[in-house]
């Protein structure tokens, strides 16, 4: 077997797409963007949509589209990929890190106990697709003494005039909390559409607004596209027509905007992704779990309660009684046998940049512990039957071979100790 970790959904109707953008000779922003944007409206009942070239520069625009500046503090957890602090560093302020919970979601606790009147926005993300609890988030910055913290700088601020709440979803389109797309329940939400997402464009994000009736979210929109395209009036598509060259640069902004050549493979996919894409993703999930749940072993990731459902990004695995090394020699094992495995993450604290900037991982046990016996499996549309049920045979069989060592050991020390008392 050769299985990939997670390989594009690349159809013909994702090729027909990017055939007709490149028939149509307009491959940068333009039409295609708008129609995914559409679609995303669509898919999760948010107000307004702004398509960008990745995440990371989404979280970029609305952190300083809120005002975010040096010496300004925004909480994230420490169990997220780097981007997510990276963001908050590039505007000059500090990321403050805070532990998770057992499902990998930032602890709404920790968060509160973080918030001081330097903090204007908190960062939560949904870790393989898992929302987190959103509604516990708007109960502390609606707390009456939160609120009194928050001081305004900005405009934007002082119009919300609280703590601003930012979904990195960047794992999580698709994905149900309370009954609703789980994008509804924050200000803003950022999509990752990377190439190893369940909708991709190659490399993108998406912004969704979902903020209170004193913004006007059309307006919004019109700024923060223009902020997509270095503070410019006018784009591309419409300076080619003619007459309408003229423009005028506005404000300070980035160029971040996303082309109609990668829109359109996000295009093709997100148009069959309730239909076909998710419910594959979560038929193979279902298979994992029913494999998986009589080994004693087996910590379920959490998939779907009565409150939330997971849209099946990732199947993190994490296996109870192996330390980080024996983790890692698993997916070594596993390797070996053809099934490409990751991890989803290391802690950031863990990362010489963070170590550098003092923080410990020791401050964050939730976030290592949950890190250090996980292994991420594939899981995505092209998985056959027989593929899954190879993974499956092999991670019961490296995961066992290890835990095998570790009963070798105890029956050791066992041995040693009892001679030792003979000894004595």
């Amino acid at each position: 077997m050769n299985i990939p970790f997670s390989p594009p959904f690349i159809d013909q109707s994702v090729v027909d797409q990017v055939l007709d953008t490149l028939n149509n000779n307009w491959i940068t922003t333009g039409p295609k963007v708008k129609a995914l944007e559409q679609e995303v409206k669509v898919i999760t009942g948010t107000d307004e949509v702004i398509c960008v070239n990745s995440w990371t520069s989404g979280a970029i625009l609305m952190l300083k589209w809120f005002g975010v500046k040096a010496g300004d503090e925004v909480i994230v957890p420490a169990y997220t990929y780097s981007a997510t602090a990276l963001a908050v560093l590039h505007c000059g302020a500090i990321p403050v890190m805070v532990d998770v919970l057992d499902d990998f979601s930032i602890d709404p606790e920790k968060v509160k106990a973080a918030i001081t009147t330097k903090t204007k926005a908190i960062i939560a993300v949904d870790i393989a697709g898992w929302p987190c609890d959103y509604n516990a988030l708007k109960q502390v910055i609606s707390d009456p003494h939160i609120q009194k913290k928050f001081k305004c700088n900005s405009e934007k601020q002082s119009k919300l005039n609280r703590i601003l709440l930012i979904s990195d979803a960047a794992h999580s389109i698709g994905s149900i909390y309370l009954n609703k797309p789980a994008a509804q329940h924050c200000d803003v939400t950022i999509f990752s559409f990377h190439a190893v997402k369940n909708i991709t464009t190659a490399e993108g994000g998406a912004v969704c607004l979902n903020l209170p009736v004193q913004f006007d979210h059309e307006a919004e929109y019109t700024y923060l596209k223009m902020y997509t395209l270095n503070g410019q009036n006018k784009d591309a598509l419409s300076k080619s027509k003619g007459a309408g060259w003229r423009y005028d640069i506005l404000f300070q902004g980035l160029k971040i905007n996303m082309p109609d050549i990668c829109a359109a493979v996000g295009l093709a996919q997100i148009r069959k992704y309730n239909s076909d894409l998710l419910p594959k993703r979560k038929a193979i999930a279902k298979k994992y779990f029913e494999s998986f749940q009589e080994e004693e072993w087996f910590i379920s990731p959490p998939l779907i309660s009565t409150q939330r459902e997971s849209c099946y990004h990732l199947f993190p695995l994490r296996v109870k009684g192996l330390s980080e090394e024996q983790r890692d020699q698993v997916i070594d094992d596993l390797a070996a046998l053809g099934v490409a495995t990751n991890v989803h993450f290391i802690p950031m604290p863990m990362l010489t940049l963070f170590k550098d900037m003092g923080y410990k991982i020791e401050d964050y046990p939730m976030a290592y512990q949950n890190y250090a016996c996980e292994i991420s499996l594939p899981i995505y549309p092209q998985l056959t039957q027989s593929e899954i049920d190879f993974i499956i045979n092999s991670v019961v069989s490296c995961v066992q071979i290890q835990l095998d060592k570790n009963l070798k050991a105890i029956d050791t020390n066992v041995v040693e100790l009892k001679q030792m008392a003979v000894a004595s």
